[in-house]
């Protein structure tokens, strides 16, 4: 008898497990922020935000684990300037530390490649680190191409390869980062080179 229960009641506990394994499944969301910083492969990661050519600025909400709007006074912010020329987003696992105007937030990265979805994760190689300065505090940003050179539109290896083969890259990078908010007064204090790049995310890798 026991056998026969068993053979009786196996296809519906079949069928729950699956069902309780769907609805487990659904509910789960990727962690973007707390991905490794550096794949097995010993590259860097970073995580898309903003996908190159959008002009509504999206950021990562780690509570809700969700790519939405920037907002500005309430609203989603809509960028009143040319779209983005690269990829934004940030490398996981890192933390910049908090200042007076803003909170800790990931280490910001730009991706200089075709388009990427929000959400998109790859590996990617630093080719050097824009420095701003907006309101008297510093900004990093990391700027690198994918690691994959299927993936790669340009194919700098360094920053000195980056400014000898590209100038008119950094220009740009310059002018659009310079004027992209108009409401936020922004300086160039420079350019820092690739090994600057890993030392600053190792600085801020927690």
């Amino acid at each position: 008898m026991l056998s026969i229960s068993m053979h009786h009641f196996t296809p519906k506990i079949w069928q729950l497990s699956l069902l309780f394994l769907f609805v487990l499944c659904f509910g789960c969301t990727t962690d973007y922020q707390n991905l490794p910083a550096i794949t097995e492969t010993k590259h860097w990661q970073a995580v898309i935000e903003t996908p190159s050519g959008s002009t509504q600025p999206l950021v990562y909400d780690a509570q809700e684990k969700e790519f939405m709007p920037q907002l500005e006074a309430g609203q989603p912010r809509k960028l009143e300037f040319l779209p983005y020329p690269g990829n934004e987003g940030f490398i996981p696992s890192t933390l910049v530390d908090s200042t007076q105007s803003r909170p800790a937030a990931p280490l910001p990265v730009l991706v200089l490649c075709n388009q990427k979805e929000p959400g998109t994760v790859l590996e990617i190689l630093p080719v050097g680190v824009l420095v701003l300065e907006t309101d008297g505090e510093l900004r990093h940003v990391v700027v690198a191409v994918p690691a994959r050179p299927s993936e790669q539109t340009i194919s700098p290896n360094s920053y000195s390869d980056f400014s000898a083969r590209y100038p008119a890259v950094k220009s740009i990078l310059q002018q659009w980062y310079l004027n992209a908010d108009p409401r936020k007064p922004t300086h160039l204090m420079g350019w820092k080179d690739e090994m600057f790049a890993d030392k600053l995310i190792q600085q801020w890798v927690r």
